[in-house]
């Protein structure tokens, strides 16, 4: 019977797609997240006190270079590493618009690793379908892109700059495609 759970939640990992998962935004509100069909996606796993925080100016940049050409990031608190994220939603909030003038979309924070991974980051580490894309968040500011159709199209680590050549000109072709 394990094995038999254990392959559904596989198939249903892996059949997954972003439109399927509503998420709490920061200020609480419900959001489905097929509101970005179409768009490409960068969703991050944020966090305030990490050496890596600094690249919320560089994630913003991003967004605003692209946010018109159909491309949004998502913020994603977690606190799964290293105690880092320690405070509630709208200290997160306060945080990121007084630090960083965030205006891409932040949500509620979340479980990214573990037992307790929300089925969001269960669906973004399954790699659905590509085994190199596999495997547990590492880090905080570990980013997934997701395509126009929903699905993911690449992986990228803790230390790739936002800004970087690798991930803008992912970006670029991702948003390209028809």
């Amino acid at each position: 019977m394990p094995l038999l759970l254990s392959t559904l939640l596989t198939l249903t990992i892996m059949t997954t797609n972003l439109s399927d998962f509503t998420m709490p935004s920061i200020d609480g509100a419900d959001t489905p997240l097929a509101t970005y069909n179409g768009k490409v996606v960068l969703i991050v796993n944020v966090a305030s006190f990490c050496g890596y925080t600094k690249q919320y100016a560089p994630l913003e940049k991003l967004y605003r270079t692209y946010k018109d050409k159909g491309f949004t990031v998502l913020g994603f608190p977690a606190n799964d590493f290293g105690a880092q994220e320690p405070g509630s939603d709208a200290e997160i909030k306060e945080f990121c618009s007084t630090k960083f003038d965030v205006t891409f979309p932040m949500f509620s924070k979340i479980t990214v690793k573990g037992a307790d991974k929300h089925p969001l980051y269960a669906w973004l580490t399954s790699g659905d379908g590509d085994a190199s894309r596999a495997g547990e968040v590492a880090w905080n500011f570990e980013k997934f892109l997701v395509g126009k159709d929903g699905t993911i199209i690449g992986r990228y680590s803790s230390k790739v700059d936002p800004m970087s050549p690798e991930l803008v000109s992912a970006i670029e072709a991702a948003l390209a495609k028809q």
